[in-house]
């Protein structure tokens, strides 16, 4: 018997809700049932900008559990033995969450009941985590690639600008990395309180200090000699957050620059002054591969008792556009601030 699925789909700055066919899986694919999607700061962007053509069904951090398998899957990438109904994360790397919702196959996309692992290279692994953490793996891949690039020596003092969860998650691996003393540079005070939880040593809220040059002041007071820190992180997706934690940094030290997947703006650099003078290491980040999704879901299962509240909200596929809006314009919802919100698909 046919069936169909709900997807939350972007048109343009609207988000309506559409029924779509429900795949039967060719040899080699998996139908998934949606459990959680979660919100990342690519989809707020990728909706700020409109920089993707045609409707799409956003969402590429996904859990679920397995609804059908094609013929011939009987593992995941680990070669640990799937079933139906064995809970999977998956690598959104060969098309998930950013194609056109109208084109075939359907229910490409992570606001949805359903997603179609319609790839055959797609990578997924079996997990018992709970949902709530497992739906952390995707954006803790990034996070992972992110602080594997800084080459963090044990003892460093690093500084992460921006609380969402990315800075967030990159915060606690760099923390798990060696860091001797980590401060974070962001808001609202949910976010900063959540940075306190995986051992930030000091948080700047910058509604609270809103000048950058007394923010970097009270960066460098908080660093060896007031030289500045080893290694600065910019996972905030501001230009300006760049020309302002080029100044955090030592002389020698490291930037990682990760804050920008979506084209969000430039700024003015002078290299001499802001790179070349300040002898740094510059270090760009681009998504993440395969051994740095792998070594997420690993941490993540370690480690998963430090992640119990970091999704602070869930919301159903019809309030996905409260969920947008609420990261736009100051990560609130519902009463309390936003640290992760992810979007629960209604299997009713």
């Amino acid at each position: 018997m046919s069936r169909s699925g709900r997807a939350s789909v972007m048109v343009g700055k609207a988000f309506e809700m559409r029924e779509y066919p429900v795949p039967e899986p060719e040899p080699g694919t998996v139908l998934v049932k949606q459990e959680l999607a979660g919100i990342c700061g690519t989809d707020l962007h990728n909706w700020e900008f409109q920089r993707l053509e045609h409707d799409i069904i956003l969402g590429h951090e996904n859990v679920g559990v397995i609804d059908t398998l094609g013929a011939g899957v009987e593992k995941d990438y680990l070669d640990d033995p799937v079933k139906e109904g064995d809970r999977i994360v998956l690598s959104p790397n060969v098309g998930y969450g950013f194609v056109p919702s109208e084109e075939q196959p359907y229910l490409r996309g992570g606001f949805g009941e359903y997603i179609y692992l319609w790839h055959p290279k797609t990578i997924f692994l079996k997990t018992d985590l709970p949902t709530e953490v497992a739906v952390l793996t995707e954006p803790s891949a990034c996070a992972v690639h992110c602080v594997t690039r800084a080459k963090i020596q044990f003892g460093d003092t690093v500084v992460v600008q921006g609380s969402g969860p990315i800075g967030l998650l990159v915060l606690n691996w760099a923390r798990l990395s060696g860091a001797g003393r980590v401060i974070s540079v962001g808001g609202p005070r949910g976010r900063l309180e959540m940075a306190e939880k995986f051992g930030a040593d000091l948080t700047i809220n910058i509604a609270d200090v809103a000048d950058p040059e007394e923010r970097k002041r009270i960066v460098r007071e908080n660093t060896p000699q007031n030289l500045g820190a080893d290694v600065v992180f910019e996972c905030a997706g501001n230009p300006a957050a760049i020309v302002e934690g080029l100044d955090y940094l030592r002389h020698s030290g490291t930037y990682v620059e990760y804050g920008h997947f979506v084209d969000s703006g430039t700024f003015e650099c002078n290299p001499n002054q802001m790179l070349l003078r300040k002898n740094l290491r510059l270090e760009a980040a681009w998504g993440f591969e395969t051994q740095h999704f792998l070594r997420s879901l690993r941490m993540l299962e370690k480690h998963a008792d430090l992640f119990d509240d970091f999704v602070s909200h869930t919301i159903p596929l019809d309030r996905v556009s409260e969920g947008i809006n609420a990261l736009h314009r100051g990560y609130h919802l519902d009463g309390k601030d936003a640290i992760k919100i992810a979007v629960k698909a209604d299997m009713g």
